[in-house]
């Protein structure tokens, strides 16, 4: 049975606890264990894989409650972008339902933020790319409708720094993310955007270019993710981050091909 299957059927409660499990229990309205809040060798019922797949699922959702509101009012808009993101991952109508209760959780002021971040890390061990993932989902929310508020900018770098994410990094996230943006934009993504994507600059040798390219498809290939904890039901998000990261490159390539191709070395 699958994580979400558990869940619905009442038998997780005796392997997620914490933090995690009180904010399932409060969206849910469940009785979740206390004493579980991390990985433990042995335990019998779920993996460990799949008790990472219900603290992304949760953290995501209430994390995102904490966003919306972090501006200090969440709008009608900010619960219909939050329903976009949910549309985008691809939930069907119970995981929507769920994330709902969780995401209203997250806006509530008594909502553990620090405490849920640091058991999604303990819950996913080494898997950065996951936590980055999860980091470019939050980003996603906050930039959809067209910008992130400066406090919503804060509260990301804090969640960022609590996942072991430097600054720099962070806003790295928040360039491809909103580069990744444009290519929803009737216009397109421009070239700007593409190399913005890729995380590089147009003075960027080709080599490292590639390289870039190459690592940033290996961090957001679904079937790894999903290896690591991503839950399945979640991930259109990482199938649509690589056919951004394609297209970037394939319209980077094809500007740089373009000059070389009409040079002396082409005429001849």
């Amino acid at each position: 049975m699958s994580w979400w299957g558990m869940l619905l059927g009442g038998t997780f409660g005796f392997l997620v606890g914490g933090p995690i499990g009180a904010v399932l229990g409060a969206a849910l309205g469940r009785s979740f264990g206390r004493a579980v809040g991390s990985i433990e060798a042995g335990r019998p019922g779920a993996s460990g894989r799949e008790r990472a797949q219900l603290a992304f699922f949760t953290a995501t959702f209430g994390v995102m409650g904490q966003v919306a509101k972090a501006d200090g009012y969440v709008s009608p808009d900010e619960i219909r972008l939050a329903n976009r993101v949910m549309d985008e991952l691809g939930l069907d109508a119970e995981q929507r339902a769920a994330a709902r209760a969780i995401f209203n959780e997250g806006k509530s002021s008594r909502f553990p933020l620090d405490d849920v971040l640091d058991q999604l890390r303990a819950e996913c061990g080494r898997a950065t790319n996951l936590l980055r993932m999860f980091l470019e989902i939050q980003v996603q929310a906050a930039w959809a409708d067209g910008g992130i508020h400066p406090e919503e900018r804060r509260l990301l770098l804090g969640v960022a720094a609590r996942l072991g994410f430097p600054e720099a990094m962070y806003l790295e996230i928040e360039r491809m993310v909103g580069a990744g943006a444009a290519a929803g934009r009737s216009t397109g993504p421009t070239l700007e955007d593409a190399y913005a994507t890729l995380g590089v600059s147009p003075d960027t040798p080709d080599a490292e270019v590639k390289r870039a390219y190459r690592r940033l498809m290996s961090r957001h290939h679904p079937d790894k993710l999903a290896s690591r904890g991503l839950p399945e039901e979640m991930m259109r998000a990482a199938t649509e981050r690589t056919q951004q990261i394609k297209a970037a490159w394939d319209q980077v390539q094809a500007a740089r091909a373009g000059p070389r191709a009409s040079g002396p070395r082409a005429a001849a």
